[in-house]
This record gives C-alpha cells, sequence and structure tokens, in this order.
C-alpha cells in the first residue's frame, strides 16, 4: 500500500510540474483514499494517533489556560482523544474554573469530564492514581459549596489504598458532620487516624475526633482525643528530628529512597500494609514535589554510571594484567631458541636427502622425493610459527597501551562522575531537609491547634462547674 502510495504521489507532482491538468491524472486507488480518509478523521476526532501527540495538545492547551484563555483551551481539549493527558488538562480548567466561578456547577463539569477521560489511558496504575485525585477534588468542591450527599457519593469511590485515601477519610468525615451523622464522621476520622501523619488530612483527622467527641456531647471523651492527637504531634516531631539527623548523616537517598524499601512496619492496616509504612508515607510526600523527582533522578542516573564506570576500570585492570603476563613470556627466549634449532635441523635433513638423492637407483628416488617435499611442508609451517610469534608481542602491546588509555579515560570519567554525584546529592539533601523542616513546622501548627482545643475545653469545664457551684 505504501509503494502505490508513492507511485500516486510522484505521479501527481509530475503531473503538476508539467502542466498537465488535474483531470487528466490518474484516478487514486479506492484503499488509498480510504486510508487518507481514515488518517484525517482520527486527527478531527482524537482517535490516538500517539501519547507524543496528546501531550503536544495538552502542552497548548496549558498555555492557553495560564494565559487565561480557558475557552481556547477548553476547545482544544475537547479536541483530543480520550486518556491520561486529556484527564490532566479538564482536570487543571476545572482548578481554574473553581478559583473564578461562585457556583461549582462549571468546574463539576470538568472534573467529570475528567474522570470519564482518564477511563482511555492504557496505562492503569496511573490512570487509577489520577481518577482517584479527580475524585478527591470533586468530593471536596462540593463539600465547599453545601453538596454534602454529592460529596460523599465522590469520596466513597476513592480507592483504600490511594495516596489520596487519608484525605478523602477526612472529607468524608467532614460532609457526614455538616449532616448530623457525627459517629459516622468519626468512624472515617478513625480510620484515616491508622495511617502516617505524613499523608494529608491524618492531622486534621485526629482533631476531627476531639471536635466530634465535642459535638456529641462527649466532653471527657472529646479531652482525651485532643490529648491523644496532642502525643501523637508531639512523637511525629520527635520522628522528625531523627528523620532530618538521619538525612545529614546517610544522605536523602538512602534515608527516603533506599530505607523505604526495607520490610520493616511501624504502622499498618490489614488492607494495606505499604502504604501505611512511615517511611514510604515520607517518600511519597517527598517526591510529590516534580523538582525533588528530578533531583532524585539524577541522583540514581548518577550512582548506576558510577557502578558501571567502577566495574569497566576493574575489567580494564584483570585485562592489562592478562596482556602483561603473555607479553612477559614471550620475552623469555624458549621459544625463539627451539624455532632456530628446528630450522637448522631442517637444513641438515635437506643436505642429507640431496646427497641420498644422487646417490640412489631409480627405485628409490620416489621415495626420497616424498620425503624432501613433507620436509619442505615442515619448514613452511615452521617459518609461519617464527613469523606469527615475532608479530605476536607487537600486537600485544598494542592492546595493552590501549587498555591503558581507555582505563586512564574510565577513571577521569569516573571522577566526574563522583563529583556530579557528590554535588546532586548534596542538592538532594538540602531539599529532603526543607521537606522535614516544613513538615515539621505543619506539626507544629496542629500541635498549637490541638493546644487551643485543650484550653477551651478545659475553659468551658471550669465555667460549667462554676455555674453549677454558685446558688
Amino acid at each position: 500500500m505504501i509503494l502505490r502510495l508513492l507511485l500516486v504521489l510522484s505521479a501527481l507532482t509530475v503531473s503538476g510540474v508539467s502542466g498537465v491538468s488535474v483531470a487528466a491524472t490518474p484516478v487514486m486507488p479506492e484503499d488509498v483514499l480510504s486510508g487518507l480518509k481514515q488518517f484525517r478523521q482520527a486527527g478531527e476526532v482524537g482517535v490516538d494517533l500517539g501519547d507524543g501527540r496528546q501531550q503536544a495538545f495538552y502542552e497548548s492547551a496549558e498555555k492557553a489556560r495560564t494565559a487565561g484563555r480557558t475557552d481556547e483551551a477548553g476547545q482544544i481539549l475537547a479536541g483530543m482523544k480520550e486518556g491520561y493527558w486529556a484527564a490532566l488538562g479538564y482536570l487543571n480548567l476545572a482548578s481554574d474554573y473553581a478559583k473564578t466561578d461562585l457556583n461549582p456547577a462549571r468546574a463539576l463539569v470538568a472534573l467529570r469530564v475528567a474522570l470519564a477521560m482518564s477511563d482511555g489511558d492504557t496505562n492503569s496504575g496511573r490512570s487509577q492514581h489520577l481518577k482517584n485525585n479527580l475524585l478527591v477534588r470533586a468530593g471536596y468542591l462540593a463539600y465547599q459549596h453545601g453538596d454534602f450527599e454529592k460529596a460523599i457519593s465522590f469520596l466513597e469511590k476513592v480507592d483504600l489504598d490511594s495516596f489520596n485515601t487519608p484525605r478523602a477519610l477526612y472529607i468524608h468525615g467532614l460532609a457526614l458532620a455538616e449532616k448530623g451523622n457525627h459517629r459516622a464522621a468519626m468512624q472515617s476520622w478513625h480510620r484515616a487516624r491508622k495511617y502516617p501523619l505524613a499523608y494529608p488530612g491524618v492531622a486534621d483527622a485526629w482533631i476531627g475526633m476531639g471536635r466530634g467527641y465535642d459535638l456529641s456531647g462527649y466532653l471527657g471523651q472529646a479531652g482525651e482525643a485532643y490529648l491523644a492527637a496532642n502525643a501523637a504531634f508531639e512523637s511525629e516531631r520527635v520522628t522528625l528530628r531523627k528523620l532530618a539527623d538521619k538525612i545529614r548523616e546517610q544522605g536523602a537517598y538512602k534515608t527516603l529512597v533506599e530505607d523505604a524499601r526495607e520490610t520493616g512496619v511501624d504502622w499498618f492496616l490489614a488492607d494495606n500494609r505499604t502504604l501505611t509504612q512511615p517511611r514510604m508515607a515520607y517518600l511519597l510526600g517527598f517526591m510529590a514535589d516534580p523538582n525533588v523527582q528530578k533531583a532524585a533522578g539524577r541522583v540514581a542516573a548518577l550512582r548506576s554510571m558510577a557502578v558501571k564506570l567502577e566495574r569497566y576500570g576493574h575489567d580494564l585492570e584483570v585485562f592489562q594484567g592478562a596482556l602483561t603476563d603473555q607479553l612477559d613470556g614471550i620475552h623469555q627466549q624458549d621459544t625463539r631458541q627451539s624455532t632456530d634449532t628446528l630450522s637448522s635441523q631442517g637444513e641438515k635433513l635437506e643436505a642429507q636427502l640431496s646427497r641420498l638423492a644422487s646417490n640412489a637407483g631409480p627405485g628409490d628416488q620416489a621415495r626420497i622425493k616424498a620425503l624432501r617435499k613433507t620436509l619442505a611442508d615442515a619448514q613452511t609451517r615452521l617459518r609461519q610459527v617464527r613469523s606469527k610469534v615475532s608479530g605476536h608481542p607487537e600486537v600485544l602491546e598494542r592492546l595493552r597501551r590501549s587498555a591503558l588509555a581507555l582505563g586512564e579515560r574510565n577513571e577521569l570519567l569516573a571522577s566526574s562522575v563522583r563529583q556530579l554525584l557528590e554535588a546532586s546529592e548534596k542538592a538532594l539533601d538540602e531539599l529532603a531537609l526543607d521537606y522535614v523542616d516544613a513538615r515539621d513546622q505543619q506539626m507544629a501548627f496542629a500541635l498549637d491547634k490541638t493546644e487551643q482545643q485543650i484550653a477551651h475545653l478545659y475553659e468551658y469545664l471550669a465555667l460549667q462547674n462554676l455555674e453549677e457551684t454558685q446558688p
């Protein structure tokens, strides 16, 4: 089909150059015409012509959106095929609508379209992660505008093994509390509390438990819940300080990336063990920043490169040693002396055969001739051996010098990689310490909130006791 298409195009080109009218050109074959129509239709309706093409459309829509042209961005997204990039574009568009519109209708519609578009992503893991993110966004938007039933319906669809699960559980509890169902709200917050505090929404769920008891009229249990939250936040701050010390000692890559692969578990749930590991929670929170992803990827690539260069250097050292041993053996004179002795003996035998041939009768001439041919062949092979032996040291020496040069070049590359790796690890350490410091500030803020709640609760109880004691 490709050959027929080229023939048709070449015929059209020739006819156009020579001035022949279009009507005089051959009729395009039906299968070629059908293929071109399908290709054009695919581009217009958004059929999959490659993930890179959809990414280019997404970037064009983002450029229009960030410039304030949301209508143009919507038109570009409408022409895309369903999949990850279209869903991501509608998610960003929904964020803009939520910021500018008093009514959440347009934002919720964009999120629903994004949910539908995410079903077309062939990467199931990426699609599921994006879908969970969309559901949390939609649930929070509905909760903000007082549509609690819709918020609950969105949030209950979030997977329990998602990074967004704790946040979804917290907002789910808020929506239930607004409907007056404090018991169900506290159940959601209790489930969220089982996750590490590194996840968004967990600290709020700890505080929400005390608030739930307060609204239900159980003031004593509310105080206990606030004190438990206070202790959890204090413990988390201690853990963060230890984590910062370990980052300074061992580096962020070892502390956060490599150690997260270990099987030791401090927190666990029956439904998901990996997600509730504190180390994994810190890693996921840390890697949420695109700059951190680039920095960690750079460190991983340089580490892999350093290991390969070290292995290459070791292989070159072994190769050089083997070549040196061979050269030392060849430089010994035993082989040269042996070939010289054999050559001399062959010449003597040739002289003796010549004398025998001059004195031998006609019946022995054939046998002597065969012996002389055998001796000549042996001498030829001996000369070839001597030639190879004489040239072999030069070849080996050339290889040894090449291996030595490659070893020096490999060492220079390894030194450069080590320097780059050191600088990259230092940059990653700074990002990790900033992340830990930000987490510590969040815990300090949460701790201040619980202390305020405890103070208000004790103040209320004191006033209530005072009123009861007055006549």
